[in-house]
């Protein structure tokens, strides 16, 4: 498995942890507020960056190394970001700072995943033997 690959599942499964956790916590609670984060962390934190990881491990013998480590940074300082950001505009109410800071987060995130389409592009248009 490349390390890029490993890096993916890493991240990805300290933020499904983190995203249980918080499920757990706001369940307990009684308390939904940070609903959103809490499916941020699964959907864009779990199951996205573990599909690009998988992506990556399948497709080893002719991924882009370069491009896979961009697609690991944005995509994980967007969801990291994300996560912050859509907390602290959920719980201190202060859009005016957390809803743009928030959004320039989503664009991390999504800077991720156009470069994971590229990768993606690249393989299905690759010369095969």
């Amino acid at each position: 498995m490349p390390r890029v690959s490993a890096a993916f599942f890493t991240v990805a499964i300290l933020l499904l942890l983190s995203g249980m956790v918080l499920g757990e916590y706001m369940g307990a609670k009684e308390e939904f507020t940070l609903a959103p984060v809490h499916a941020h962390m699964n959907l864009l934190g779990w199951a996205s960056l573990a599909l690009y990881g998988t992506f990556y491990a399948l497709t080893a013998a002719t991924l882009s190394p370069r491009l896979a480590w961009i697609n690991f940074t944005f995509s994980t300082l967007g969801v990291l970001a994300m996560t912050v950001t859509l907390t602290l505009l959920l719980t201190t109410g202060n859009s005016a700072v957390w809803g743009p800071a928030s959004g320039a987060a989503g664009g991390l995130a999504l800077l991720g995943a156009l470069t994971f389409l590229i990768c993606v592009l690249r393989e299905l248009f690759r010369t095969r033997a």
